[in-house]
């Protein structure tokens, strides 16, 4: 933060953060490219801890010492650091190296242990509270805790915190309850960008905890309730550009370039087509030769005469266009081919895949600027494809049904 000429204050525009946008793409796409799954070789340390078998190390306290005598310690509970990784094991190494990393195989037999499941709302619970935050219901919705302004407090100061809540959402689908994880996040948002209690998680809200969340659709409906409710918003960075609305973006559209104007030209002037393929199909074969090169020659002259005219219009219609009426009617045609292509790349874009890092919603750094990059593109893509096709045309001279065997003869 600092102060500009007139004495107010401005904050810097926030960057992300690749590290972030690959840890959390390798974890919501099940650590694709490198993991070693010991399946078979761990001990299932994790739910043996949760089966009140083994302490934790290297504390040696059990689970059920934790759960029932470090509760509301708040003391222990923020500077012990080696127990957030046993309540909340992942598929990762984290700080404390003796905790052991979950496996799939201790992750199945986890789910099916009720025993443990029961532990691990109970320290999900604890940890909440820890926070100022209380679970209400079974599908995972918080509210404020009774002591939610002193721990509030502490939060927004206390930010390496932050860390162990990502730790918590990531342990929270690797054991089953990732339908928990929205609800906590939205809480947050709300409390840190609507409420103003703990604006300095903002940042690692945004960054980290909506991106633990596997499903994209709830992913986007925490980055648009974020974009609402950021400020300032021009420095909100996070998830798509906001798309504009066809009537708006109709308005605030460029003046269409002389190539498009002359390409919309020409397609209006373009003939249709003739549905005559079946019947000539079917009399062509018993033309003679000679008959054949009389109807290609007029097919020729035809095309030729229509192209001379068509050239002839546009030479015309650029010679006029300080004519407004006729301006007007050019700049519509172009427009019209403008919202076709920005259809079909909107439709292109909607099958893509955004669990791609490249293609994340937002998980990227540079996406947005892929995105606009292709947007501008695409208007003269389209005018190249449609000058393409009316050269072909207009070549073919309507004969393009017939083989090269015909034209050679």
């Amino acid at each position: 933060m600092f102060q500009s000429g007139d004495g107010t204050e401005l904050t810097a525009k926030p960057k992300r953060s690749f590290y972030a946008a690959r840890d959390l793409y390798k974890y919501r796409h099940q650590y694709p490219q490198n993991f070693k799954d010991l399946r078979y070789q761990n001990d299932l340390c994790n739910l043996r801890f949760y089966k009140n078998k083994i302490p934790f190390k290297p504390d040696g306290v059990y689970i059920e010492e934790v759960l029932n005598k470090w509760k509301g310690d708040y003391e222990k509970l923020e500077h012990n650091h080696t127990y957030i990784q046993w309540l909340f094991p992942l598929r990762e190494q984290g700080l404390n190296f003796y905790a052991k990393e979950l496996t799939t195989y201790e992750i199945e037999e986890f789910k099916k242990t009720k025993e443990a499941i029961r532990r691990f709302l109970l320290a999900y619970k604890m940890m909440l509270e820890f926070f100022g935050i209380k679970l209400i219901d079974k599908t995972g919705n918080v509210a404020r805790a009774a002591n939610w302004q002193e721990r509030f407090q502490h939060l927004n100061e206390s930010q390496h915190n932050y860390l162990r809540i990502t730790r918590i959402l990531k342990s929270l689908g690797e054991l089953g309850y990732e339908s928990f994880k929205s609800p906590l996040v939205k809480f947050i948002l709300h409390e840190a960008l609507v409420e103003d209690t703990i604006p300095n998680i903002k940042q690692s809200a945004l960054e980290y905890f909506v991106y633990t969340i596997r499903d994209r659709r709830e992913r986007r409906k925490l980055l648009r309730f974020a974009q609402q409710h950021y400020t300032p918003s021009d420095h909100f960075i996070w998830g798509p550009p906001r798309k504009q609305k066809s009537e708006g973006s109709k308005t605030n559209k460029k003046p269409a370039s002389p190539i498009s104007i002359h390409n919309s030209y020409i397609s209006k002037h373009k003939k249709p087509k003739e549905p005559k393929n079946t019947s000539a199909s079917g009399s062509s074969a018993g033309k003679t030769t000679e008959e054949r090169k009389v109807e290609l020659t007029k097919n020729r002259e035809e095309n030729d005469q229509d192209e001379q005219e068509v050239n002839c219009d546009a030479v015309r219609q650029n010679n006029s266009e300080k004519n407004s009426d006729t301006d007007t009617s050019q700049l519509s045609k172009s427009e019209e081919i403008n919202d076709t292509s920005d259809r079909k790349e909107d439709s292109s874009h909607s099958k893509n895949d955004d669990e791609n890092l490249n293609n994340d919603c937002g998980d990227h750094p540079d996406t947005i600027e892929k995105d606009l990059c292709d947007t501008e593109n695409s208007s003269n893509n389209t005018s190249a494809d449609l000058q393409d096709s009316l050269d072909k045309d207009t070549l073919s001279g309507g004969t393009t049904t017939k083989n090269k065997d015909e034209l050679k003869s």
